[in-house]
């Protein structure tokens, strides 16, 4: 089977014939495999099946169950694994990238899913090019560096300019190769297998962890893949189940779901500090709506606004308390998940995504 694709999808890394079918028949043949031979094949075999906890500080302070998904035990050590997987895969698929052939994955990103990026395109015979914001954690860059990566660190400008890192990603890859040796935007913010390998994977183990007993999903927003991917699948099969949004500072998703207007407090006339979203947390927040996040804004009953004060105490109160390293967006959906279980009661279930560990956020969040 293969994928259909156009000359401009091609251009922008976006596989609109990825199909849900294909999708499914590749992670059970990954399964069936593993039970067959006890072991998994490369480092992409390690993706996915991470265990979901009771995070027991949370659940004793609230009366509810706060569960998280343990994320950070990707072997990139973040939930973008499962992305950057299906993103290259996807790829490979519709023949645009060729293992050793000089292929290379641009991207746009902020860090974690260009370390993952880099990390399977080394594991699948392709090249990493990360384009990143200047003023990220430095043990970001770092990492990408030692995965291989080339590595470039552009000012953080609005969507709108051409240099913004992610259009500068889809300018490079544009520019790059000829023949076989080709240039792939990844574009994780417009991409459908984004969402698709979250409805396909993370919720399904979700589902098959808990069931239906759980009675809320809180999750922060980036591309918005994972909460859309989650959202799709659980709500449809738990009547019950609300969804919240975290936000962080500056981001204007919040008041997109609150009130149905994309806007943040920080960008009025003479507050903004530095950038779109000025805060300390990575990885979470935008001032736009992506295709991923569409795709299950719908599913999204209510959103919570998390500071930095807030996010900075929650994570060294986990560490404290539970031992638990995180790292910001983490922290915030653990805010956010504290309200919701604070809305709803005793008694509840809550699930949220612990996204990566505090490993990669030592010189900025920590």
């Amino acid at each position: 089977m293969t994928w259909a694709i156009d000359r401009q999808s091609l251009a922008v890394g976006l596989i609109s014939g990825a199909t849900v079918t294909l999708l499914l028949t590749l992670w059970l043949d990954r399964r069936n495999k593993q039970e067959e031979t006890g072991y998994v094949d490369g480092v992409d075999g390690l993706i996915g099946n991470t265990p979901l906890m009771r995070i027991r500080s949370l659940s004793e302070a609230t009366g509810c169950t706060i569960l998280g998904k343990a994320e950070f035990l990707n072997p990139g050590g973040s939930a973008k694994d499962r992305v950057a997987l299906n993103i290259v895969r996807s790829a490979e698929e519709a023949g645009i990238l060729k293992p050793h052939t000089g292929c290379t994955v641009f991207e746009g990103t902020v860090g974690s899913t260009g370390i993952s990026i880099a990390m399977i395109a080394r594991a699948r015979g392709h090249k990493a090019w990360i384009i990143m914001p200047d003023d990220q954690a430095q043990e970001k860059y770092q990492l990408l560096e030692k995965l291989g990566a080339t590595v470039e660190k552009v000012r953080p400008v609005s969507i709108i300019d051409k240099n913004q890192f992610v259009n500068l990603a889809k300018t490079r890859a544009e520019e790059f190769g000829d023949g076989e040796t080709r240039g792939y935007f990844a574009n994780q913010f417009e991409n459908d297998a984004n969402y698709q390998m979250h409805y396909e994977t993370t919720a399904p183990e979700i589902y098959q962890q808990i069931g239906s007993k759980m009675d809320a999903l809180v999750l922060g927003a980036g591309t918005g893949g994972t909460l859309s991917g989650l959202a799709l699948y659980l709500k449809p099969r738990i009547d019950k189940l609300k969804v919240f949004l975290a936000d962080p500072l500056g981001s204007g998703l919040f008041n997109k779901v609150k009130y149905n207007v994309m806007y943040a407090p920080q960008e009025r006339e003479g507050t903004r500090k530095r950038h779109q979203v000025d805060t300390v947390v990575e990885g979470i927040g935008i001032n736009r709506l992506t295709n991923n996040f569409n795709m299950g804004r719908h599913l999204i009953d209510d959103a919570f606004r998390v500071t930095d004060e807030e996010a900075v105490k929650m994570s060294r109160f986990l560490v404290r308390e539970d031992g638990l390293f995180l790292g910001s967006s983490s922290a915030v959906n653990c805010v956010a998940a504290v309200r919701a279980a604070r809305q709803l009661g005793p008694g509840h279930v809550i699930v949220t995504l612990l996204n990566d560990s505090g490993q990669r956020h030592l010189t900025k969040f920590w």
